[in-house]
């Protein structure tokens, strides 16, 4: 993996991530593939809205299909019949969201499947193992996500044993090799919940140990946002320049622009996807709930400034018709203007950074955003 830094506009970046499966231009958003699918999307639909790369979950792969059925497969690539880059996350995060089925050791994790209660453990050694099998072009060392809130004593113990962790998974990587013949890269998690001593000594820390790539992780789990947006501020300045930034489970519109203009540079969220099933719809000028009555004979399209398979062929009379109901179709249609309005979203900032003017064209469209969208209006 190659990272290279184009243009900086204060202290947002646009950069370029070469993988053996493809370049990700960034600002980036990674459309959420948990299970091998975006779900109610095709990957045909999603190489239309020109995603670059997604986003899959090692916890969930692994107990299905299973991470040999995968090897079988020639990796997760074949298997999900996607060509470009796949980012995968260790499981940390739904491991530690089991709570009483779950036990943490300084060996690893060890828990009960959410599916049949069957046993299972996961060190940081056989999560690398895992993530090889698969075959991902970045994955993610294994970590623990604190609870929000949480005391400051078990947030300074629970960094120590994520900084332990992650040692053991560069040192797993360094000694194994890919399958596929395709390279892969590994990305560390700085922790320390909302406590800004604890968040600086993970980054200072996992600096030191020279990853591939960076990821900001235990935020968007409950805390302020101005609280997020502080704990990213303090890990930037410390965090290679030439390295990729991830901010884990972000977020809204809004939340992706405050935090690239903070330095980041990578970003995922189920929010589009999710929103987007339950008929809340992003648009260039606000927000727009389909399931509004005052659609019922609104024939002009959901976003008139998009170019999606969805506002160029469908009318929000329609879309809140397949809601009504309840056809597949509303999801399927929904989600493809959801996750192509999060894509459009980075390119534009992306084309702002390059000019310079990233800073003026926030303001204007973070103003747009906050509104909704009225009944039979352009503007």
């Amino acid at each position: 993996m190659k990272f290279t830094l184009l243009k900086t506009d204060g202290k947002a970046r646009a950069g370029i991530l070469e993988t053996d499966h493809g370049i990700v231009e960034t600002p980036t958003f990674m459309p959420v593939g948990t299970q091998g699918s975006v779900k109610a999307m095709e990957p045909r639909e999603l190489n239309e809205i020109g995603a670059q790369i997604i986003l899959g979950n090692t916890y969930h792969l692994y107990l299905r299909p299973g991470a040999e059925v995968i090897e079988e497969a020639g990796g997760l690539h074949g298997f999900i019949s996607w060509k470009k880059p796949i980012l995968t996350d260790s499981g940390g995060y739904q491991v530690f969201s089991l709570n009483e089925l779950r036990t943490i050791a300084e060996e690893g994790v060890t828990f009960r499947s959410h599916l049949d209660g069957s046993a299972h453990q996961f060190t940081p050694e056989k999560v690398v193992r895992v993530q090889r099998q698969l075959g991902s072009d970045i994955m993610m060392v294994l970590d623990e996500c604190t609870p929000y809130p949480c005391e400051h004593e078990y947030a300074h113990a629970s960094n120590a044993l994520t900084l332990r962790w992650a040692d053991r998974c560069k040192n797993e990587f360094s000694k194994t090799n890919e399958l596929y013949g395709a390279k892969q890269a590994l990305f560390a998690i700085v922790q320390g919940s909302v406590f800004p001593e604890i968040r600086e000594q993970s980054a200072r820390a996992l600096r030191g140990m020279d990853f591939d790539g960076y990821a900001i992780g235990g935020l968007a789990v409950g805390e302020p946002a101005e609280t997020m947006y502080e704990m990213t501020e303090l890990c930037e300045p410390i965090l290679p320049i030439e390295k990729p930034r991830y901010l884990m489970g972000v977020g809204t519109p809004e939340n992706l622009l405050e935090s690239i203009e903070r330095g980041m540079d990578m970003f995922d969220c189920v929010l589009p996807t999710r929103n987007g099933r339950n008929g809340t719809l992003f648009t260039r000028v606000g927000i727009l709930n389909i399931k509004n009555a005052g659609h019922k004979n609104d024939f002009s399209p959901v976003d008139f400034d998009c170019g999606c398979y969805t506002c160029t062929t469908f009318t929000r009379a329609y879309l809140r018709h397949l809601f009504q109901v309840k056809e597949i179709l509303a999801l399927q249609l929904a989600t493809i203007h959801n996750l192509a309005f999060y894509l459009w979203l980075m390119r534009e900032t992306r084309k702002a950074i390059i000019e310079t003017r990233f800073g003026e064209w926030k303001r204007e469209t973070t103003q747009k955003l906050r509104t909704e969208v009225p009944i039979y209006s352009r503007n």
